[in-house]
């Protein structure tokens, strides 16, 4: 996965030589997010029509209080990470950190507390975490996003859950360009010659700050602005037509606990952070089980209509997908293949909405704005 003009992660193929596989290319095609995506229906589970399946709801929120005070949303993988990875329950966690540059957005390895707190906190940028074959070992855990969690899911079809890597994920909005990244640091009065020495998009509060820090100053932006204005607009298109971005796919997905205001959206005041927790497999049942009888994990269980209440983002989405899929068909753009959603169900809820969105992407489409 490489960085593209536009500023997205976009697959490229590097090599044949060496491969163990018959044919890789068409392996890729099998498991893209960006061609497939699956609904798990375990039999043992509850089934939410926005959610996916679950088995327990949560909200929870780590005790440690420095993992509670950098992560984004309560410290809940940070503190996870660190203590599958001192406790020996895995070897090694992937996911997200800054690079050398802070601008930029790497894959990391998580072996410690140290390195899970030098991790924690959302990075809204792209960034591609199943680069190591290592993250294929069912000795290492995986924080990775809905459509990385899906395809991990299907490249490993067929394998016993002892078998397979730990699979944490996120409720996620979708992947902003790098570009914004960029354009916001400028914005903030930091040139692009001038050295960061750390980029937070958020946490270190909750919801937290983005501020990008240099030798000599701090500068910072709240987050309702940095998202909602600056970095959400430029959200990529297959993230537009997400069917997932619950991560359905992963043992455990966690996401913000928000309060809401009289409309039933987030408010962004700034306090101590918690997480709505969906635990999504028998493995992850028993995860979060161990991390709250050791004290890794407070919280308490809450209703999944509880998470989706304060998820409108996410509700939303999903009850206009269909609507935005049919006018990107009508349009001649091709779309991905989504199996096991109530897409068209939920699409009854508003018709007219359902309608207007599907006009909307036509119009796109026919505008030529689809498909960076």
């Amino acid at each position: 996965m490489q960085l593209s003009p536009e500023g997205f992660m976009r697959p490229v193929r590097v090599s044949r030589g060496g491969s163990a596989r018959a044919d890789p290319v068409t392996e890729f095609a099998e498991i893209c997010p960006g061609r497939i995506v699956s609904s798990p229906h375990p039999d043992s589970a509850e089934r939410h029509p926005q959610l996916g399946s679950y088995l327990e709801a949560w909200s929870v929120w780590a005790t440690d209080p420095d993992a509670r005070f950098r992560g984004a949303s309560g410290g809940v993988l940070t503190s996870l990470s660190a203590w599958l990875t001192q406790t020996g329950r895995a070897d090694r966690v992937f996911g997200a950190g800054p690079d050398v540059n802070p601008r930029r957005t790497v894959s990391v390895t998580i072996t410690d507390r140290k390195t899970a707190l030098a991790a924690a906190g959302s990075r809204y940028a792209p960034v591609a975490a199943l680069v190591s074959q290592h993250v294929l070992d069912p000795r290492s855990a995986v924080i990775t996003k809905p459509c990385e969690a899906s395809a991990l899911h299907r490249l490993l079809d067929g394998r016993e859950p002892e078998e397979r890597p730990l699979i944490l994920s996120f409720f996620c909005a979708g992947v902003p360009s790098q570009h914004a990244t960029d354009a916001l640091v400028r914005e903030l009065g930091v040139p692009d010659e001038e050295d960061l020495t750390a980029l937070r998009y958020r946490g270190s509060g909750w919801p937290g700050r983005f501020t990008a820090s240099t030798a000599s100053r701090d500068v910072s932006m709240d987050y309702r602005t940095s998202w909602g204005k600056r970095l959400g607009p430029t959200m990529q298109w297959r993230c537009k037509i997400c069917p997932d971005g619950v991560g359905e796919s992963a043992d455990l997905a966690v996401c913000d606990f928000w309060e809401v205001d009289e409309r039933g959206y987030p408010r962004f005041d700034e306090d101590d952070g918690k997480s709505g927790l969906l635990v999504r497999t028998e493995r992850g049942r028993r995860l979060l089980h161990d991390a709250l009888a050791e004290g890794v994990l407070d919280g308490a269980p809450v209703r999944a209509e509880g998470i989706a209440a304060v998820q409108p983002g996410q509700t939303g989405r999903r009850e206009t997908l269909f609507g935005r899929l049919m006018g990107a068909r009508l349009g001649g753009v091709r779309v991905p293949r989504y199996r096991g959603f109530p897409l068209a169900r939920l699409a009854l809820i508003d018709v007219r909405l359902s309608i207007r969105h599907a006009r909307g992407a036509f119009k796109r489409v026919r505008a030529g704005r689809v498909g960076r």
